[in-house]
């Protein structure tokens, strides 16, 4: 049953109901991050949404206008939630490893990321191509940095180019991903990512520090 208040919310910025709108727009993205978590991104139809919520397909489309839209403000939303912990990045494939290692409790907001990878290349998504390619350049350039990090320290050879070994741990991350949602008995990303962390070529320091243990 449909909230008749509900096509008001569509209005109540305008008459000073801001903080009714934002209450209402947080609603939206929890019981977003809900659905999706547990049942994946086939349930997040912007009419499955608000029927869910009791809430009128135009009152939902006031908030969040297209598919796009809303699937983009659940993963900023995820991201922030995310990062909500102080420690962050601490190194290049490491954090992807940690990462991975959470993800196995939310595979459907992990197909959430990959519908919008892939939505991000075709034709007719450019705001989430824009979302994509500029979390994609941050990426690089924070692992890159790490990168850097670790081959000033000795623990990464540093004749190693840090964005193109910044490029290569993203593709791992994201292609195990995809390999886990098909086949998750068989792909153990946390697992591969290690493996990965450990044939990366060591510094000089971090060679002598191995040979002296």
């Amino acid at each position: 049953m449909t909230d008749p208040a509900s096509d008001d919310d569509a209005v109540a910025p305008r008459r000073g109901g801001y903080r009714k709108g934002a209450e209402r727009r947080a609603q939206i993205l929890d019981e977003m991050i809900r659905m999706v978590a547990e049942q994946g991104v086939d349930a997040s139809s912007l009419r499955s949404v608000a029927d869910a919520l009791g809430i009128t397909h135009a009152a939902l489309r006031h908030y969040f206008p297209s598919r796009d839209d809303l699937l983009l403000a659940v993963y900023r939303e995820h991201e922030v939630r995310e990062q909500g912990a102080p420690e962050r990045m601490k190194s290049a494939i490491g954090d992807m490893r940690e990462s991975a290692a959470r993800n196995r409790a939310v595979p459907g907001l992990v197909q959430l990321y990959t519908t919008l990878s892939a939505d991000a290349v075709q034709e007719g998504h450019p705001t989430t191509r824009d979302f994509m390619r500029e979390r994609f350049t941050r990426l690089r350039a924070d692992l890159a940095g790490l990168i850097r990090a670790d081959q000033a320290a000795g623990r990464i050879r540093d004749d190693l180019d840090a964005e193109d070994l910044a490029s290569l741990s993203i593709a791992a991350s994201d292609g195990l991903q995809v390999q886990w949602l098909l086949d998750p008995e068989a792909v153990d990303g946390e697992r591969v990512l290690r493996l990965l962390e450990r044939i990366v070529p060591a510094g000089d320091a971090d060679r002598t520090d191995g040979a002296s243990a």
